[in-house]
This record gives structure tokens, sequence and C-alpha cells, in this order.
């Protein structure tokens, strides 16, 4: 639905950008998915050391992750100015700024998320590197074993820490969102005696659709966090597929919300 709305409308606006490009990671996210399926059911052993190719298709996983959730932030923030009538003085040019500023703002998070990429990368093949040559001078295979865990835990952690700041910013934005819905609706309420208004109904949609991502970004995170032990320790390749299977569900739920919430 997005790509027909960028055939019908010319030029885009900042909201069809931000969504276009958010389109774009959730597709390249779904086909990192899709390999890593294929990757478990035909060529890793459970019981084997991660191999590389694998271990690099889940760190693309969490890289394209990230920046998905970089640009919902950007989205969240682009709501929040168009949406939200501040009374502040600071407020107001912030959110002004915010509306000019779309297309650097997503600039930015590519950026940023290209910068945690190659950390994430350098951290990856440092340790990956480090991992073979121990490997070489010792043949303790239970001990090689637990290296590359070791390795492939660290590399999770060091991602998901990067994820924090856009996290925070989503949260905080969103709140923002909550309070303002709040108080828009008491004060519709004592004017009018009702409640139902198209520019509350819009602040309605808009939230709901970041609560959603909310949701859904919780249990992803927690299916990719459960996933990680049945991988590693417990060599349940069912259970990884089911993990697997509800990474890949989440973003397809999230699209079909966004395509029923987007404000015009």
């Amino acid at each position: 639905m997005n790509f027909w709305d960028v055939v019908r409308r010319q030029p885009l606006s900042n909201s069809d950008l931000n969504l276009l490009s958010l389109s774009l990671t959730q597709l390249f996210l779904h086909g990192l998915l899709f390999l890593d399926a294929i990757q478990l059911i035909y060529f890793q052993r459970m019981k084997d050391p991660l191999s590389l190719s694998y271990q690099t298709i889940i760190m693309l996983w969490m890289i394209t992750n990230q920046a998905g959730l970089w640009l919902t932030t950007c989205l969240s923030l682009l709501y929040c100015s168009k949406i939200i009538c501040f009374s502040h003085t600071i407020l107001l040019c912030l959110a002004s700024w915010i509306s000019r500023k779309v297309p650097q703002m997503l600039l930015g998070a590519m950026l940023f998320s290209s910068i945690c990429t190659l950390l994430c990368l350098g951290d990856f093949f440092s340790k990956s590197g480090f991992a073979f040559t121990t490997m070489l001078f010792m043949n303790n295979t239970e001990l090689n074993l637990q290296i590359a865990k070791l390795n492939s835990y660290h590399s999770f952690i060091f991602c998901t820490l990067e994820s924090i700041p856009p996290f925070l910013l989503f949260l905080v934005s969103s709140g923002v969102l909550t309070v303002s819905l709040g108080r828009h609706t008491r004060i519709m309420t004592a004017k009018t005696k009702d409640s139902r208004d198209p520019s509350l109904e819009a602040h309605s949609k808009v939230l709901r659709s970041l609560v959603s991502f909310l949701c859904l970004y919780v249990v992803s995170f927690c299916a990719a966090l459960i996933s990680v032990p049945f991988l590693m320790l417990w060599h349940n390749k069912i259970r990884v597929m089911i993990c697997v299977g509800i990474l890949a569900a989440c973003p397809s739920i999230h699209a079909a919300i966004l395509s029923q919430a987007m404000p015009s």
C-alpha cells in the first residue's frame, strides 16, 4: 500500500518518506529471517558451533531491526510535531524544526545505524578472528565451543545496548502523545459533551499504532532473547523456528496496523 502511494502521490510527504524507508527496512528484515530459516533447516547442525554465514545473518538481522527502531522513532517524533498543540515557545520551535527536518532526521538515523553496523561487525569479526586463532592452538573441542558461544552472546548484548537510545526516544515521544491525548479528550468533553472529534480520532489512531509497535517490539525482543538459549544451550531447532516465526510475524502485523492508522 505504501508503494502504491509512492506511485500515486508526488512529491512524497514527510510521513510517506518515513513510511517508505520503514517499509523497505521491514522487507529486508523479512528477507534476512527467510535466509535464517533456510540456514537453520538445511545447513546448521544444532550441536555444532554456529557457522560464520549463520552468525552473519543474525548480526545483519539485529542491525536491520535497530534501523527499523530508529525509523519508527522518527515517525513517532513526526507525529508529535504534527498532532500535538504545544503552548511553550521552545516546544513550538522544536515541533516546527522536526516537521521541516524529517529527511535530515532519516539520514541521521541511517548514519547512526551505519556507525552501529560498523561497530557491531568490527566487534563480531574481531571476536571471530580471535576465536579462530585460539582454536588453531587448542585441541579442546568443548572449550572451543564455549568460546564460540561466548562470542555470540557478547555480540548479541553489544548490538542490544545500541538500541537503547532510539527506544528511549520512542518511549518519550509516545508518552507525550499519551498525555496530549488525555488532555485533548478532557477539553473536548468539557466543551461539547462529546469526545468524538476528527482530530481526536486521528490522535487516537496514531497512538494505537505506536502502542501496537511497542507491544510488538517487546514481543519480538523477547522472542529473540529466548531463541538464544534454545539455539546455544539446548539445541532445540523446533523452538528456535517458532521464535523465528514470531520475529517474522511482528513486523507484518505492524505494517497492517500502520496501513489502517495513517493520518492524512
